[in-house]
């Protein structure tokens, strides 16, 4: 036995030595599987019309493929999990700060409410609608031009007729104009990381007013 132990694969050394099998997994498992139906189906082959080596080296190119296939499978699992720790790490230092997610609503407290804007491209000009719980316009920011990329706000809660608003949630809107034209940006709501889980939909910061968001969704940390 000792003299032809090394060229047999070890699949099969295992399979005629079960009390040495050591724990295995998926793949070794089923290289077993395989090279029990490839030994036994040459032990039953029909003697007058024996497999070739054609036939023989066909099924260990499939049983090769399908091993490379399990393996890869197995190390992008083991790299999502690797990935998906990394993140959970990195969003658990997010837990008590402040963000900035696409959402349009506007919490004042103590003469402040904090949002944000995303421009896409450069405008030449831009305007902050606020609005209370009725669709009254109470207030409107008028902003220059502006270079592409996230701008945070602050409103004092000063209403338009120099009154200050109430407490309480309003809503915006931001128009921009190019060329005279208007164009697409986006509001930014303000939140609070409060905790962060992990799941099948991979890391989420809980943000209230804001929900469960990605770590993609996130446009500023203050």
């Amino acid at each position: 036995m000792s003299a032809i132990s090394n060229t047999l694969p070890q699949s099969v050394l295992d399979a005629m030595n079960p009390g040495t099998t050591k724990t295995k997994s998926s793949v070794d498992e089923a290289q077993d599987r395989f090279m029990k139906l490839l030994i036994t189906q040459m032990q039953n082959q029909d003697p007058l019309n024996p497999m070739d080596n054609a036939q023989v080296t066909s099924q260990m190119a499939q049983l090769s493929t399908v091993t490379g296939i399990d393996k890869m499978n197995e190390t992008l699992q083991s790299l999502i999990g690797s990935y998906q720790s990394s993140q959970t790490l990195q969003s658990a230092n997010l837990i008590g700060h402040g963000v900035l997610a696409p959402g349009n609503k506007l919490g004042l407290a103590e003469d402040k409410a904090l949002m944000g804007v995303e421009f896409p491209e450069a405008v030449d000009s831009a305007q902050v609608v606020i609005k209370d719980a009725a669709g009254n316009v109470v207030q409107t920011l008028s902003m220059g031009p502006q270079e592409a990329g996230t701008v945070p706000l602050l409103w004092d809660g000063t209403k338009a007729d120099g009154e200050k608003a109430e407490e309480g949630t309003y809503t915006f809107e931001v128009k921009a104009q190019v060329a005279g034209k208007e164009v697409a940006v986006n509001e930014l709501q303000f939140g609070m990381v409060t905790t962060v889980t992990t799941g099948q939909n991979g890391v989420k910061l809980n943000v209230p007013g804001l929900g469960a968001l990605d770590l993609s969704d996130i446009r500023q940390y203050l």
